[in-house]
């Protein structure tokens, strides 16, 4: 049997390069780590160009993009109460460049809205942090006849069924049927894809009320094309101090909606510490906050595990909204 020696220089020089070998694989993998994002970003907004959620979008992906040293994409994939832009990151699953700028609709309220909801809010994706949130506004046509929220209640009143009201996010539904059910309302609703086009049959009179985000509601009365008669947080929305809170004529009223940033399940823990880190960093900037206030947005936010805590949360207390305004899940 034939053996083999190695002299000293030789073994010595092997160990030497198993052991730069053992130390390299780490190196690398933490250099791959630090070099996240290595490529462009797509932040997914549920709802169409122009609602409150593109709005908050656009204003990270702008900040986040100049942080990361990447571009960031908007894609606006609405329909379905934001179930296909929720499910187009569900489809994302791992993938950190892939993320979805979420809303009460999408994480909380459409689990009470829909007998079988096509993906789970919270085991299908990852928190990143959440933003701020927004108070709806009860719209009307600038020459409505009713002065104030107490003359219009009394005039859908002596008119059953006769009145219309769009909606097209999670939050304005449940806003609005809230409201005729504590207010004793009874109308028809509309679904669209998103607030501006309930806005626009507004406008039109196709509809007799809506609920509108706070920017898209103080833009609408800015232009003197329609008139806000109420806000649904209990406090009066700091953009709109001229418009009551709707709590003030019905009781016990209070609504709100908040925005956050979400990925699929399964991307790599450094890539969601590097996300959520930017994002916190970004929304601590006066000139994002100034940004974000422009567009009816107040500031709250949360790290990725406070969110995730936010988010249980927010499920039960939308399943107490929706059972209160009396909506049958679909």
């Amino acid at each position: 049997m034939r053996t083999f020696a190695f002299s000293k220089p030789r073994f010595a020089w092997l160990t030497a390069t198993a052991l730069a070998a053992c130390l390299t694989v780490p190196s690398l993998a933490s250099a791959q780590q630090a070099s996240f994002p290595a490529k462009a970003i797509k932040f997914i907004v549920p709802f169409p160009a122009g609602s409150a959620t593109d709005n908050v979008g656009r204003i990270v992906a702008q900040s986040m993009s100049e942080a990361l040293g990447q571009t960031i994409t908007v894609e606006n994939k609405a329909g379905a109460n934001g179930i296909l832009g929720a499910e187009a990151v569900k489809a994302a699953a791992g993938d950190p460049y892939t993320l979805l700028v979420t809303t009460n609709t999408t994480q909380a309220a459409n689990v009470s809205l829909y007998k079988k909801l096509s993906y789970d809010p919270v085991k299908d994706f990852t928190p990143i942090g959440k933003i701020g949130v927004t108070a709806f506004v009860l719209m009307v046509k600038n020459d409505n006849p009713a002065k104030d929220l107490k003359e219009f209640i009394a005039a859908a009143k002596a008119q059953p069924g006769k009145f219309s009201y769009g909606h097209g996010s999670a939050g304005s539904l449940v806003s609005a049927a809230m409201f005729n059910q504590m207010a004793g309302v009874d109308a028809a609703g509309i679904p669209y894809k998103g607030i501006p086009p309930a806005l626009t049959d507004l406008l039109g009179g196709q509809l007799q009320y809506t609920f509108a985000d706070v920017g898209n509601a103080s833009a609408q009365i800015k232009g003197g094309n329609l008139r806000g008669l109420g806000t649904t947080t209990a406090k009066r929305a700091g953009r709109l101090p001229q418009v009551p809170s709707i709590g003030e004529v019905v009781p016990g009223y209070d609504i709100s909606a908040w925005f956050g940033l979400m990925a699929s399940a399964g991307i790599p823990p450094d890539a969601a510490k590097k996300l959520d880190d930017t994002l916190q960093a970004v929304l601590a900037k006066p000139d994002v906050r100034e940004k974000l206030a422009g567009a009816g947005i107040d500031m709250d936010p949360q790290n990725a595990a406070t969110l995730a805590r936010t988010i249980d949360a927010e499920i039960t207390k939308w399943r107490g909204w929706v059972k209160t305004a009396n909506i049958q899940p679909e």
